[in-house]
């Protein structure tokens, strides 16, 4: 009891003494804690009343504008790493209580966000936003405070060309994210063309880019490529332009409110494409089902690492747990998959945390470069180029099919179900 109260005392003297008392206290806490099995990175199993001390994990959200409804899912997928992380011991002995800003999806106000977040709230840990939009700015927020950036929702490029040290993405990076995509269209089909349609930002717009490049070197053309500003609120011109040209094959670097508007404009056209993959929207799990129709989810595809039911072990199932009680889904199918790249993140920076047994960024950013850091998260295993990108990801395609989320590329993957080709009509998929 008196060592609860000294560690009690200490913790009221400041953050700076803080830091130094979880140091100490976390490193007793590691030697006296039973590890579990393989697969929950090294968590310890503590009782919730056992808890002492907080670590605080700091990241901006966005819950208005134009990412409201995914900036949501981010926020519930941290939410969900804390509520697993507490069950597990927390960080280094100590609860895990994360703190929230909205950004009104502003790079702007983000910036503002996560200087607050440093500098006034004084957050052990940052994890990122929702968008490579919004990673960038965070992203330099962090470096001048030398704080890492643990981040899996922003993998566009311009993130990595920055050159900085301290931001690592536990996705698939943008330049990776079609590439399945397009190899199977390559074998699949003669070439042909190929309509494509990308929001302007700095993640969708280079998948739709990559997959056009991979495509045009073995001998596909270009029906049409629309480029939108992300404000577009009218996307009917542009499914017009795209149903105009018939093509059979369409790619689209959409957000899921263009990715639902543009399936909407397609189905009420009645143009019925055979392949149609969209980079976001489709992963959005019970958002997306609402926004286009059951009947109107098979055969669509989408890039990501990660699907409900995803076979990464005994943590993937326990978060799915935890998500179906606290935002009441019904199935685990309709989760968001924005949800696990959350959890991912804060997973990932708990391991690094707790084998460095420090909760010092330098060390921690450190470690996370050396070749020796290799993670395990509920999308599959981790582990960061000099860039921060994620060299262990797999770029996985997925696609509707009955109203489940099924991984269907690569086809040679463990757990990779047939794509269903062509996509079944509209309103003609069976359940």
């Amino acid at each position: 009891m008196k060592s609860r109260q000294l560690i009690g005392r200490l913790w009221a003297t400041g953050p700076r003494r803080r830091g130094a008392v979880l140091a100490t206290a976390a490193a007793v806490a590691a030697m006296a804690a039973p590890a579990l099995g393989a697969g929950t990175a090294a968590a310890h199993v503590v009782r919730r009343d056992a808890l002492h001390g907080v670590v605080t994990i700091g990241a901006s959200v966005s819950l208005s504008g134009d990412f409201s409804a995914t900036g949501k899912t981010t926020e519930q997928g941290y939410q969900a790493f804390q509520t697993w992380a507490n069950e597990h011991g927390g960080i280094l002995g100590h609860k895990v209580v994360f703190k929230f800003l909205s950004d009104g999806s502003s790079p702007t106000q983000v910036t503002t966000d996560y200087q607050k977040l440093i500098t006034v709230t004084h957050v052990n840990f940052l994890v990122g936003p929702y968008s490579t939009l919004l990673t960038k700015p965070a992203s330099e927020v962090a470096n001048r405070y030398h704080m890492a950036l643990v981040e899996g929702i922003g993998g566009g490029p311009s993130v990595f060309e920055a050159g900085l040290h301290n931001v690592f993405d536990v996705s698939a990076s943008a330049v990776y994210q079609g590439i399945s995509f397009a190899k199977w269209v390559a074998k699949v089909y003669k070439p042909q063309p190929v309509a494509y349609a990308a929001i302007t930002t700095p993640f969708n717009e280079p998948i739709v880019t990559g997959i056009k490049n991979y495509l045009d070197s073995k001998g596909f053309t270009t029906a049409v490529y629309k480029v939108y500003p992300l404000e577009t609120a009218d996307f009917t011109p542009i499914a017009s332009a795209i149903a105009a040209t018939h093509a059979k094959i369409v790619a689209i670097g959409s957000q899921p409110p263009d990715g639902e508007g543009l399936i909407k404009d397609f189905v009420s056209s009645g143009y019925n494409p055979t392949v149609l993959f969209e980079v976001s929207g489709p992963d959005q799990g019970t958002g997306f089902v609402k926004a286009v129709g059951k009947q109107n989810t098979t055969g669509v595809m989408w890039p990501n690492t990660w699907y409900p039911g995803a076979n990464e072990g005994v943590v993937n199932t326990e978060m799915e747990k935890i998500l179906e009680k606290e935002i009441h889904v019904k199935s685990v199918s309709l989760l968001s998959a924005n949800m696990a790249e959350a959890f991912s993140a804060a997973q990932t920076l708990r391991e690094a945390v707790d084998h460095i047994k420090s909760l010092t960024n330098a060390k921690l950013i450190a470690y996370m470069h050396s070749s020796k850091a290799k993670f395990t998260s509920v999308q599959g295993p981790v582990c960061f180029k000099s860039t921060g990108q994620n060299a262990c990801a797999t770029p996985f395609v997925f696609q509707w099919q009955h109203s489940k989320q099924l991984q269907v590329l690569p086809s040679t993957a463990a757990g990779s179900s047939k794509v269903m080709n062509p996509k079944p009509k509209w309103g003609q998929s069976k359940y």
